[in-house]
């Protein structure tokens, strides 16, 4: 038996084009040689971290009191013992996938490290960071995770136009995501016409799935409350777990749009990498639906799935890798239509204006809350 067969996410990445990377990583990854070892038995490709993923590798994990007496004894303040750490975890991580990197070409190999969500707001304070954890990260296949918000978006272009990698996350909209395509070539266009290269520079955009479906379901699940006309109950239940998919469907259907340009065609003359869609938030959360249908219902060509551990081992187990991104895209643009419907009446703009809010939120307090855990672990750590 091939590797391939024994192993549906190697199928999705050689035959189909897309690539795999983990959002996850901790210490215990690292040190483990547990990472190492998914690059190779899974297919990992790229590692995506958030707030929320530091919280829950530092909040409690002993594996760390070292380096964070180190930092006592040096002085550091709170934020530096918090950077000292995650900053070395970033590096490791780079250190391991370096090889996918210089094996892709600079393609593949990436790890992710968010800005810290406190400044999604302050177009100039990420600009600051962005670069400043680019320097003192010191690493060529570390990328910058930006929010793409409006704010934001300004700092993407300028990163691009320093030549620094970066990962254009908290996407909900279609219309975001051209924003940021648009960003990430008028930062490329800037750095080309100082005469600077511009075919070692990745991008990618992330572009959130089951959070919708979690929003847009339960508007569905209140409409149907107490609903007993057959038809009407029908129609409405039809939408149920569809429209993310939908959705990132249609952005792959820009994607391929933007690229077609003649502003795209002459980047990508000077050897321009595309922007590409990521598919984030991949693990299903309604026990309802299958453990894989973000992964399986959007397997394409340049593109990148980043799965958190559980939903990596049950693709292992039992993906069914076809290429779907353009299968049913006329029943995408009609699904996303049928919000409109007077029966339904669900202003997808607004869910996305609310994902996008409650998204920020999402890595704030995770971020708060390692903040606070990590002050109580230095005082209790710092000699009487």
């Amino acid at each position: 038996m091939s590797p391939t067969a024994q192993n549906p996410l190697l199928t999705i990445e050689q035959e189909y084009g897309q690539s795999i990377w983990m959002d996850n990583l901790s210490r215990d990854l690292l040190t483990s040689g547990e990472l190492a070892e998914l690059v190779t038995t899974r297919g990992v490709l790229g590692i995506t971290s958030n707030p929320a993923i530091f919280e829950k590798a530092i909040g409690g994990n002993a594996i760390y009191d070292t380096e964070i007496v180190s930092g006592i004894k040096a002085g550091k303040s709170l934020n530096d013992i918090y950077e000292s750490l995650i900053f070395t975890d970033i590096r490791h991580a780079c250190d391991i996938l370096l090889s996918v990197y210089k094996q892709t070409n600079g393609i593949d190999g990436y790890v992710s490290i968010e800005v810290p969500p406190t400044i999604a707001a302050d177009t100039k304070s990420t600009i600051s960071e962005a670069r400043r954890y680019y320097g003192q990260i010191d690493r060529p296949n570390v990328m910058i995770k930006i929010p793409g918000t409006p704010e934001g978006l300004p700092a993407v272009e300028q990163m691009i136009s320093e030549g620094i990698s970066i990962n254009v996350t908290l996407l909900f909209s279609v219309a975001s995501y051209v924003e940021s395509a648009w960003a990430y070539i008028r930062g490329l266009e800037a750095r080309a016409a100082k005469g600077e290269d511009i075919s070692n520079i990745s991008s990618v955009a992330s572009f959130f799935l089951s959070r919708i479906d979690i929003n847009i379901d339960g508007k569905l699940d209140h409409l149907l409350k107490d609903l007993t006309d057959t038809t009407k109950t029908a129609k409405i239940s039809a939408l149920k777990g569809k429209i993310a998919i939908a959705n990132a469907k249609i952005a792959y259907q820009e994607y391929k749009k933007i690229v077609a340009t003649d502003r795209w065609q002459q980047l990508a003359a000077k050897g321009a990498r595309v922007q590409r869609l990521l598919w984030a938030s991949t693990g299903t959360k309604d026990p309802s639906y299958s453990d894989v249908m973000y992964v399986d219902g959007l397997v394409g060509a340049d593109t990148v799935n980043t799965l958190p551990p559980n939903t990596l081992e049950a693709c292992a187990d039992h993906c069914d890798p076809a290429s779907r991104i353009e299968a049913g895209v006329d029943e995408a643009y009609s699904l996303i239509a049928s919000l409109k419907d007077p029966e339904i009446d669900i202003d997808l703009d607004r869910v996305m204006d609310e994902l996008l809010i409650d998204g920020i939120d999402k890595f704030v307090k995770p971020f708060d809350s390692l903040m606070k855990s990590l002050d109580g672990k230095v005082k209790s750590l710092t000699p009487a």
